[in-house]
């Protein structure tokens, strides 16, 4: 009976702790977003951009990356997520639109997303 009972509650830990990472929708809009940052970061020359916005894009994909580490996202699956979203993205202009709607995107996912990604640019040089 102890087995039954150790297995059973086992199991829902396992269990409860699986949902407690990203949903399949918020992954793909980070490797999404992680593509757009990305694609930012590597404008191509004669595109009209800000500086500030190129540090705030790598700093997010910094932090969206540590945050699907500490959630338990197996970094290899992460990592291939991300390539698909460069891969989707790279070369496209810079679109204010899409990059805001990911910067409020890491701010409701990441916990404290917008703070961490200030101390991260603090830290790229």
């Amino acid at each position: 009976m102890k087995k039954i009972t150790f297995y059973i509650l086992s199991s829902l830990f396992i269990a409860s702790m699986a949902l407690a990472g990203m949903s399949n929708a918020d992954k793909d809009k980070a490797y999404d977003c992680s593509g757009i940052y990305m694609a930012n970061y590597f404008l191509p020359s004669g595109e009209t951009f800000e500086y500030s916005m190129k540090e705030k894009s790598m700093a997010s994909v910094k932090v969206l990356k540590a945050y699907a580490l500490e959630i338990g996202i197996n970094e290899k699956e992460w990592d291939e997520g991300v390539n698909k979203g460069v891969d989707k993205h790279y070369g496209s202009k810079y679109d204010e639109a899409k990059t805001s709607a990911c910067h409020a995107f890491v701010n409701k996912l990441v916990p404290n997303g917008e703070e961490k990604v200030k101390k991260v640019i603090q830290t790229l040089y």
